[in-house]
This record gives structure tokens, C-alpha cells and sequence, in this order.
């Protein structure tokens, strides 16, 4: 790995350990992406790859969502589990989750379902999730107008929300009906993507299933009982190294960018990595009021993902 020397302290004689930098490992001048034939050729296999298998993904659970059991939410995991094995993505996970697959039956015998909160900065955050987790995404409603996502996301339940005050109750009642049903389910609570160097503050209103106001308390009906799940998730390696904050772009979906752009540039790459930190759950009855717990859940997501960033992740309750 490349460095530069340490300036010498005027109180200390002369050394020549290293400073590490973070973003020694990729020089200033070196591209983002790289521009061989091979490596184009490697991103057009793995994207043919990703289609076909998202194809053949989507016709078997087109077939599992009219069936009963639990196969239907199995079967996103699996296809996460695909779709990151093709571009070359492996997953370190930190922690063990309070969620899992139940019934029905269940919640009503009081086993709380777990509505998991997680950074955002890329759509690689689904992919890594859903590879790990058996869960319910909620995403912006655009998401379902996007093509071949928007099916994807569809068969996968993703529950679908908007930034229309109108629509609010609808969309409470779908995640209560969902977390009825033994779903778990997973919030981005930043309300966008970010350029994966920080957290941005979370929007307490995203809480609301968890720990209504009066407002939603009102005429709607009433979410069963749920755990708080924080979660940090960092990309920190490319080819075998860290990622330093001039490479957080490689992974980083956010703003205007366009994706088919983004999408040729990442998978040009061989190897990535990405660590998943899972915190201990929250209880939000412990907590006076929703802007408390979102700001309880931020602070666990942000430590845990600066952690993360600097290659010190602390055990998991420590």
C-alpha cells in the first residue's frame, strides 16, 4: 500500500513510520472504473446474467404470492442472494437479527415482528439487505415505475410510499397489515440516498408504524406491537482493498445520477464488499415520544457505520 512519511515532531527525533491515509490504496489519478475490454466485457456478462436470473426469479415468485405459506418471502432472499453473487458482492455480517420468518398466529400470541432501520445510499443497500435478511421493503413510489425493478419490487411486496400527506393512512394501513402478518419490514428513514460518507438525520414520521401520534391514531387501525432493529451498512472494499471516500462513488447512487450510467461504471469491477452491521433491537415503548426514537435509532446507525467506515466495528451489545 502506498503512503507518505509522518512529518517529524520538533519534541521527537526523526522516523519513518507511515501515516495511513484513507484513500492511499487509490492514488488521486487513478479512474473510477476501469477501461479495459475485459473488464467491459465481465459488465455486460454480469448484467445479461442479472436479467435472466431476475427473469426466471420473477416467474417463480409470481407463482409463490398466490400461494399460502412462507416461500414468498423467502424467495427475495434467494434472489438477492443471486443477483450479489453475480456482480461479485460478499457480505460481512456484524451481529444476528431479532427478525425471522413467522406467522400470523404468531403476532397474535405476542411475538413481535421487527421493522429494521437502515441507512441509504445506493439501491446495492436492497440487494444487501434482502441477500441477508427474509424482509418487506418500503420504498418510494417511484421505485415501482422504474422498469424490470418496479416488477422485481412488486413480487417482492415492497410496500410502496409517497410524500402525499393524503396518502399517509393508506400507507400506515399496509405496513400495519404487513407487520400483522408476521412480516419484517425495512425503513430508510434518511428519506433519500446519500453519498456514503455520512448519515443524514432520519425523518421521525417514518416512525410513525412503530409509535403513531394522535393523528394516526385516529380512525386507523392499530400496528401490533414491533421491536426497532438499527442497521449500519458500509461498502468498504473494492479489489481486495478499502474504500477510502474517493472510491464511496463506486457504490454511491444518489442525487440526480442516472443509473444506467452508474450501473456500467460499478460493474466493471471484479470484487466488492460490504459489511452489515446489525445493532441490539429497541424497544419503543421505552421511549416518550417519535422524534426520541429517531434519534435513539439514528445514533446507532450513524456510530455503527462511522465504525464501519474506519475498519473498527465494535462487537455487537458492547
Amino acid at each position: 500500500m502506498s503512503h507518505r512519511d509522518a512529518k517529524t515532531p520538533k519534541s521527537r527525533r526523526g522516523h519513518n513510520r507511515p501515516v495511513v491515509d484513507e484513500n492511499a490504496a487509490f492514488p488521486a489519478f487513478q479512474p473510477t472504473t476501469s477501461t479495459s475490454l475485459y473488464s467491459r466485457l465481465r459488465c455486460a456478462l454480469r448484467l445479461s446474467f442479472v436479467l435472466i436470473w431476475t427473469f426466471w426469479a420473477c416467474n417463480l415468485q409470481a407463482v409463490l404470492v398466490r400461494l399460502p405459506g412462507r416461500l414468498k418471502i423467502m424467495m427475495p432472499r434467494i434472489y438477492w442472494r443471486g443477483v450479489c453473487r453475480i456482480l461479485g458482492i460478499k457480505t460481512k455480517v456484524i451481529g444476528s437479527s431479532a427478525g425471522g420468518v413467522r406467522t400470523a398466529k404468531d403476532v397474535r400470541n405476542g411475538k413481535r415482528p421487527v421493522v429494521f432501520v437502515a441507512n441509504h445510499c445506493s439501491w446495492l443497500d436492497i440487494a444487501i439487505i434482502g441477500s441477508e435478511l427474509p424482509v418487506v421493503f418500503v420504498a418510494k413510489g417511484e421505485v415501482g415505475k422504474w422498469p424490470l425493478i418496479g416488477t422485481a419490487s412488486r413480487l417482492g411486496r415492497t410496500i410502496f410510499v409517497s410524500r402525499n400527506r393524503k396518502d399517509t393512512g393508506r400507507e400506515l394501513q399496509e405496513m400495519a397489515a404487513h407487520l400483522w402478518d408476521g412480516d419484517d419490514i425495512v425503513l430508510f428513514p434518511e428519506g433519500t440516498s446519500s453519498d456514503g460518507s455520512r448519515v443524514l438525520p432520519f425523518l421521525s414520521s417514518f416512525f410513525a408504524v412503530a409509535k403513531p401520534g394522535r393523528l394516526e391514531k385516529v380512525g386507523l387501525p392499530k400496528a401490533p406491537p414491533v421491536l426497532i432493529q438499527p442497521v449500519s451498512v458500509v461498502y468498504d472494499s473494492l479489489e481486495g482493498l478499502p474504500v477510502g471516500r474517493s472510491r464511496r462513488n463506486v457504490f454511491s447512487w444518489y442525487g440526480d445520477m442516472d443509473l444506467a450510467p452508474h450501473l456500467w461504471s460499478f460493474g466493471q469491477w471484479r470484487t466488492m464488499g460490504a459489511s452489515l452491521m446489525l445493532h441490539e433491537p429497541i424497544t419503543p415503548d421505552e421511549f416518550l415520544s417519535r422524534k426520541d426514537l429517531s434519534r435513539a435509532t439514528y445514533e446507532a446507525v450513524s456510530t455503527g457505520a462511522a465504525d464501519l467506515r474506519r475498519a473498527r466495528p465494535k462487537a455487537v451489545g458492547a
